[in-house]
């Protein structure tokens, strides 16, 4: 007998073990991130280190704790039952805050829209510094003040209008340069009321003699261009000013603004506009008043168009036109046979020849054809025909405004294609003898090339001191501008250099002294002393120099702009010199140093003259210096200081008497200018008077970049 087998069932571990393998594979997936970010905070940021509180602040309670881990379990892990009710109660309040915001902007738009306002830029929310609290500033109303005097200041518009109510801000628009009123202000108010106040109390009044225009100030180039509500009104009696204007048309609607166009002498030119409030107003003004008689005429008033669309509409019309222009035929036409010559182009509504008050022809007519096709082809095919022995002009009619602006257009073109043909060829000479005129002025300067033409210019029969020479090339002219300039021709040095346009010299010589104001208030400032007292000076290489003992005069020199001239210290040729071209010397002003021994021993008593211009030391005549070897020379004469003191009075007394508080400031930048130009500005008034304007301005431009004042 067998015996009994008991074989022991055990369920498999595989898949138990299976899942402690899955869950410690898990669990160290999301341990190590922890353990990192654990390390990460305890090591490179470490715990943190209270400060002080600002006096203005309440620390939530979670940021009392030390250690970043623990604050960050206990602001969104382990919540306070406190700052969840402060959270909920910040909710309500920001959803009431935005609600409050959503009401005010629809009653702000709801207002514009009633006024049309556009002023919506005004109405900014604000939000607090330290405080989730929105409010909404007053709104700022802006007015535009145009006509102003040049002599209205600030203070005298603040006068004016302060009474209106409470002016928040109030600006003079002003050149950048010349701080010269550019004859416009704004005023910004607290309130709409006030502004309207003086809108409706204040416009056209008189200031400094002069009437005002105050309208709404509109920043949106947008709108303000659009040209919407825009009317154009002409053929108004010379009389009509802005404020009977307004007058007239304020009965159709609210006017934001109302100008009659003005010359340069402030006299009408029968045209102006009328800025309505709506389109309404607008139409209505447009339906009832053209047509109607001011002050005796009949005016014309319509929708105003751009320039822009004006010119294209003006450019459609020439090419299609019907009204022909017929000259230059003189009393040989009449009417009928004027008609008989052009009827063969095609069916002519009307044929006139215009004549004088005796009924003799003017020579000259006008023809409409039916069709702009036969117009067309009269012109091309009649004009410079011949009738009689005279060639006819046939041309489209035009508008006298329409061929003033085609002639100016055609003049300038002229006028640029002959400076081009000319440019660089065209000589400028000033400083010449009074006794100079074209014919001496060709004869000096026919050695260098061909002249087209040379002319001295003159007013009522005198010389101005200047003039202009052409050549054929610009070879001749930078020939005769090296041999010429700084030559003795009489008693006096000529100046010669390449002729500028007036609009080019002007725009160089703005360009050239912004760069000096700009240089002089970025570089430090010079201290250098007002006299030297040298021993042995050293010059500067290739050219002898000579330190000279200045006086001290009344005018100061230092830290001045430039004016335009020669401002190097006078080292001029006593002897002739040979030379192939002329050198250029370039010496700098302040920045040249000059190398001396020291000066050892006693010192030399300086001796005080009872001049209240000299300094403290005697004059020392500067020594001649020779600047090369043999040739054709150009002999200038050197300037010694008793010359420029001698001068610098003469120009001092008579700035005193335009400019007293800085005469001796515009006397010392004079001052640095040429010797021989110098002498001119002295004999010439108008010369000096025009140099002393120019030196205001250049003063006042450095000054104005300092925030100083001329006075300072």
């Amino acid at each position: 007998m067998s015996e009994h087998r008991v074989f022991p069932m055990q369920p498999s571990r595989w898949q138990w073990n299976k899942f402690k393998d899955m869950f410690q594979f898990y669990v160290m997936l999301g341990v190590i991130p922890l353990g990192l970010i654990t390390l990460y905070a305890n090591v490179f940021v470490g715990p943190a280190t209270l400060s002080e509180i600002p006096e203005d602040y309440t620390p939530k309670y979670w940021e009392y704790y030390r250690h970043p881990i623990t604050r960050f379990i206990a602001r969104y892990i382990l919540t306070n039952p406190q700052q969840e009710y402060e959270k909920y109660l910040s909710f309500i309040f920001m959803e009431q805050e935005k609600k409050q915001l959503r009401m005010v902007a629809n009653a702000v738009k709801q207002k514009i829209a009633e006024r049309r306002d556009y002023q919506a830029y005004y109405y900014r929310p604000v939000m607090a510094k330290y405080h989730r609290i929105s409010r909404i500033l007053f709104p700022l109303t802006s007015l535009y003040v145009g006509d102003l005097h040049p002599d209205v200041t600030e203070a005298l518009l603040y006068e004016k209008f302060s009474p209106a109510g409470q002016i928040l801000s109030l600006r003079v628009c002003r050149d950048s340069r010349t701080k010269q009123s550019l004859g416009y202000a704004y005023v910004n108010f607290s309130q709409t009321i006030e502004a309207e106040r003086v809108l409706d109390t204040m416009n056209f009044d008189l200031l400094k003699g002069k009437p005002i225009r105050i309208m709404w100030s509109q920043r949106d180039p947008s709108l303000r261009k659009s040209g919407i509500g825009n009317v154009f009104i002409k053929n108004l009696d010379k009389s009509i000013d802005n404020k009977a204007m307004y007058d007239t048309f304020s009965a159709f609607g609210n006017i934001l603004s109302c100008k009659v166009a003005t010359d340069e002498d402030g006299l009408s030119k029968g045209h102006g506009f009328v800025h309505f409030e709506n389109v309404e107003a607008a139409n209505k003004a447009i339906e009832k008043v053209n047509g109607m008689l001011l002050n005796g005429k009949k005016v014309y008033v319509g929708k105003f168009i751009p320039r822009v669309e004006r010119e294209r509409e003006i450019g459609e019309k020439a090419k299609k036109y019907t009204n022909v222009y017929v000259k230059n035929f003189g009393r040989n036409l009449n009417q009928e046979q004027l008609h008989e010559l052009f009827k063969k182009y095609g069916k002519i509504t009307s044929c006139v020849v215009m004549k004088n008050p005796d009924g003799t022809s003017k020579g000259f007519g006008f023809i409409a054809f039916e069709d702009p096709q036969a117009a067309e082809k009269a012109v091309v095919e009649m004009n410079n025909f011949e009738v009689n022995g005279c060639n006819l002009y046939v041309g489209r009619a035009q508008k006298k405004s329409e061929r003033v602006k085609e002639l100016k257009k055609c003049y300038e073109q002229m006028k640029l294609e002959r400076y081009n043909r000319i440019q660089g060829a065209n000589v400028y000479i000033k400083n010449l003898d009074d006794s100079f005129d074209n014919e001496r002025l060709r004869k000096e300067f026919s050695t260098f090339g061909s002249i087209t033409s040379a002319k001295v210019m003159m007013e009522a029969g005198r010389s101005k001191g200047f003039g202009f020479v052409c050549y054929t090339t610009p070879e001749e002219a930078a020939k005769a501008i090296s041999e010429m300039d700084g030559r003795m021709i009489g008693n006096k040095p000529i100046y010669v250099a390449l002729a500028q346009r007036y609009e080019d010299r002007r725009a160089y010589l703005s360009a050239q002294c912004m760069q000096r104001i700009r240089h002089q208030t970025m570089s430090p400032p010079l201290t250098t002393p007002q006299f030297l007292i040298p021993t042995i000076p050293q010059g500067p290489r290739f050219y002898n120099h000579m330190a000279q003992i200045r006086p001290t005069p009344r005018w100061t020199t230092q830290n001045l702009p430039r004016l335009n001239g020669t401002y190097n210290l006078p080292i001029l040729p006593a002897t002739a010199y040979r030379s192939t071209s002329r050198p250029s010397i370039q010496i700098n002003n302040a920045r040249n140093n000059v190398h001396a021994r020291p000066i050892t021993g006693q010192q030399v008593p300086i001796s005080r003259p009872n001049s209240k211009y000299t300094a403290n030391t005697p004059m020392v005549r500067p020594i001649n210096v020779s600047l090369g070897n043999g040739g054709d020379s150009t002999n200038n004469t050197v300037c010694s200081s008793d010359d420029k003191r001698m001068l610098g009075e003469r120009m001092y007394r008579v700035i005193e008497k335009t400019y007293p508080e800085i005469a001796g400031k515009i006397t010392g930048m004079l001052l640095e200018i040429d010797i021989s130009e110098l002498k001119t500005l002295v004999n010439n008034q108008d010369s000096l008077k025009a140099k002393v304007e120019e030196a205001v301005a250049v003063l006042q431009a450095h000054q104005a970049n300092k925030g100083l004042t001329v006075q300072d």
